[in-house]
């Protein structure tokens, strides 16, 4: 395994802040490998087999960090839901039926029991923290590569494959941002300028919309009120998006438009979980797996706690 060369860990909240990271994103890193893996013909069996392992070695750290996270996770993050939600294991059942491909359900079991730090004490050693942030910063580099292979390999049309190439180009961005916190983690950055919190709500609020354009792609022609309210949601994140871009620094309208996202994801949090019931239930027609419903439930999750932490405060975040 190729190391990265790491500054020295002080802070004492560490392990929580490590916990946390890898318990969001790498479950997002193997659904996505997931997504990738079912959506092949058999002319790219190569390719599929290597979504597997790369889907598995990430399955297997989870796994690992699962095992090792209880009083170790912030209430904070629990609570949010971006971890579980409780549909993510109904979610996982019926996308397992539908596939027949593995998925391995204890681990979201396990997550269900999570019990929150109660202190700030490192529960963990220094060196402990180093090794597993290494090992998820080689595994995610691994996704990156693969992912950036795939999506030039479509665009080129030398692969066909039933994910669009947004939705590639999308869970690659999330990757290389996943990338980009372990390494700011390891470096113990913890204090973010303005203009940082802003460029971090404008990765969120296009991830937002694309959720918002995915979901309409993926919904039968017939559900019409659905693929109007997918396209206001799509509307909206990519309007602020632009304003966000245009505000100039100016404090007074980034924090209007901030609250502007946060009130926006609560209304596209709360849509994404009636998509999830109302594929897990049958009542929706569509080309959703309840697996991506509830994935992108959990990314809504995740958005809203990090707004609810800096929608007052632009100038000191620890993300």
């Amino acid at each position: 395994m190729e190391y990265v060369r790491w500054k020295i860990l002080t802070k004492d909240n560490i392990a929580t802040r490590s916990v946390d990271l890898h318990l969001f994103f790498m479950r997002i890193m193997k659904e996505h490998m997931f997504f990738i893996e079912v959506a092949f013909t058999p002319q790219n069996f190569n390719m599929q087999e290597t979504a597997t392992k790369l889907k598995e070695q990430a399955s297997n750290f989870l796994s690992k960090v699962v095992s090792i996270a209880n009083n170790n996770v912030s209430s904070k993050a629990v609570e949010s839901g971006e971890y579980v939600t409780k549909y993510t294991l109904a979610a996982e059942n019926a996308t397992l039926y539908y596939t027949n491909v593995p998925i391995d359900t204890n681990i979201t079991q396990k997550e269900y029991q999570l019990t929150p730090a109660v202190s700030n004490i490192l529960n963990f050693n220094e060196s402990d923290i180093i090794f597993l942030n290494n090992e998820a910063y080689q595994i995610v580099s691994d996704i990156i590569s693969f992912k950036t292979t795939l999506l030039n390999e479509i665009i080129r049309c030398s692969i066909f494959t039933m994910n669009y190439p947004l939705l590639i180009e999308h869970i690659l961005r999330e990757a290389k941002y996943y990338l980009k916190k372990i390494v700011e983690l390891q470096n113990n950055n913890q204090v973010i300028t303005q203009q940082s919190l802003v460029e971090e709500e404008i990765f969120w609020n296009k991830i937002m919309a694309e959720h918002s354009k995915f979901i309409r792609g993926l919904l039968d022609p017939t559900e019409e009120e659905l693929l109007d309210t997918s396209n206001t949601f799509a509307h909206n994140f990519d309007g602020l998006i632009n304003d966000l871009n245009t505000a100039n620094n100016n404090l007074y309208q980034i924090q209007n438009l901030t609250q502007q996202s946060y009130m926006e994801a609560k209304k596209i949090r709360n849509f994404k979980e009636q998509a999830t019931t109302g594929l897990l239930n049958c009542k929706i027609k569509s080309i959703i797996f309840p697996l991506l419903a509830d994935h992108t439930l959990r990314e809504a999750n995740h958005y809203l706690k990090l707004l609810g932490t800096y929608k007052n405060n632009k100038t000191n975040y620890n993300i």
